[in-house]
């Protein structure tokens, strides 16, 4: 097995788990992902968090979507799948697996914590897929179907 292989698999293995909200409405029958801007690189992600106390995974992932993105709406317990990224690269590179949870925007709010702090967009699924970095995560947006979870 190549190095870089087992490496890889490596950090998986000793990945942090956290939870994020795919965030979606329908408009003209068409669905679209609301996205941030993180705080440090201005990339656009999904809301995204660690495990809380007393909170299941879908749980964490609505609370994240509210303080990172002022939403309120319904979270679905089935996730959507996962995928891998590297916090603060070229820092402490520290490997997460985050598991996504789909989220039914029923409002936006105007005033939530981290307003001011980050950017968020609405884009259509195939827009959304190709501004996030992660071939993963990429693949759960251009494969994602309101109708199959509501």
């Amino acid at each position: 097995m190549p190095k870089d292989d087992s490496i890889a698999r490596d950090q998986i293995a000793r990945s942090v788990r956290q939870f994020s909200a795919l965030c979606f409405r329908t408009v003209a029958g068409k669905a679209q992902v609301l996205l941030v801007t993180s705080r440090g690189s201005g990339r656009w992600i999904l809301p995204k968090g660690n495990p809380m106390d007393g909170c299941s995974p879908a749980e964490t992932a609505r609370q994240e979507a509210w303080e990172e993105a002022g939403v309120s709406g319904k979270v679905f317990d089935r996730s959507l799948g996962s995928f891998d990224y590297i916090k603060d690269p070229g820092e402490a590179d520290i490997p997460c697996r985050i598991d996504v949870y789909p989220l039914k925007v029923k409002k936006l709010l105007d005033r939530f914590p981290e307003k001011g702090q980050r950017r968020r967009k609405w884009f259509s699924l195939r827009e959304a897929a190709a501004k996030v970095e992660e071939a993963e995560l990429q693949k759960i947006l251009r494969s994602f179907d309101p109708k199959s979870i509501d």
